[in-house]
């Protein structure tokens, strides 16, 4: 009975451990003044965390969500916290009624909303997927927004 307790407690374990994807990315400002580092892990089908470590000390975290066509606007509340409306430069962010319009002009990407800790200061992405199927671990490109307003340009390889 304990071997057995013993394997299927290993085999649970293996196999959550084969479902959990993760990987990075990296990226820069134009001018190169910042440069970061991007980590994901998917916690589910279509979302997950992602991480941005600074080169200027700063690490910023929060939830990431792949946009498809059955994807509900009202799911998607965590994107626009800390975030005035509407998104200056983010088309179809906080219009009243965004629905159809948002999902199909941000079908096939990866949106992520990233705080900063202690001092509220927030960090936007979107990432167009190269292959949406395999979602962000089928590669990615695209730009994340820091509190300034300075965007930094990152990819993603292929995991």
């Amino acid at each position: 009975m304990t071997i057995s307790r013993t394997i299927f407690q290993v085999s649970m374990v293996l196999g959550l451990t084969a479902c959990t994807t993760m990987g990075t990315g990296e990226g820069s400002t134009r001018e190169g003044r910042v440069h970061a580092v991007l980590s994901w892990l998917a916690t589910g089908a279509r979302s997950g965390m992602m991480t941005a470590m600074l080169s200027t000390g700063e690490t910023y975290n929060g939830t990431s969500f792949q946009i498809t066509s059955d994807t509900r606007v009202d799911g998607l509340g965590p994107l626009r916290v800390g975030w005035g409306r509407p998104w200056p430069g983010w088309p179809y962010w906080g219009i009243a009624d965004s629905g159809p319009q948002f999902i199909t002009h941000y079908s096939g990407r990866m949106l992520a909303n990233l705080d900063e800790g202690p001092n509220g200061a927030h960090m936007r992405c979107s990432f167009r997927l190269i292959r949406p199927a395999a979602g962000i671990a089928g590669g990615g490109q695209g730009q994340c927004q820091l509190p300034s307003g300075e965007a930094i340009d990152a990819t993603f390889p292929p995991a």
